[in-house]
């Protein structure tokens, strides 16, 4: 065996741990799939549990991986809209700010609309 042929060897042995990573999940595109989906549900449904899975829907519909539509803001949800945030060069804060929402088409006044549909019921069932 000549020394050329020893070098390919040591070099296709030295590269197939690379190619198990890139067989990898998590892309440079897209690094909130390495997160693990949470599979909890948020704890007890608040006036933020259906905003946060409109949110969550809107972050799939536009191809970022938000982990499951269940309401809680977890891991896998901050880093999607992150995500989001940077493919649109808006500051990659991962919290929900009024320029991201608009992005979103997600509007803020959803949850204070829960709030006051439930005391207008509590009001007319007063009347009765």
């Amino acid at each position: 065996m000549n020394v050329r042929s020893i070098f390919l060897i040591a070099s296709a042995i030295a590269l197939v741990p690379l190619g198990a990573v890139a067989g990898d999940e998590f892309t440079s595109l897209h690094p909130e799939a390495a997160y693990p989906d949470s599979t909890q549900q948020a704890s007890s449904p608040d006036r933020y549990t259906e905003f946060t899975k409109r949110v969550q829907q809107k972050l799939h519909e536009r191809g970022f991986d938000a982990g499951p539509v269940n309401g809680a803001f977890g891991a896998k949800t901050q880093a999607a809209l992150a995500q989001f945030q940077l493919s649109l060069t808006l500051p990659a804060s991962g919290q929900l700010d009024g320029a991201t929402l608009a992005e979103l088409g997600v509007g803020r006044d959803a949850p204070a609309a829960d709030v006051s549909s439930e005391s207008t019921k509590g009001d007319s069932n007063a009347s009765q």
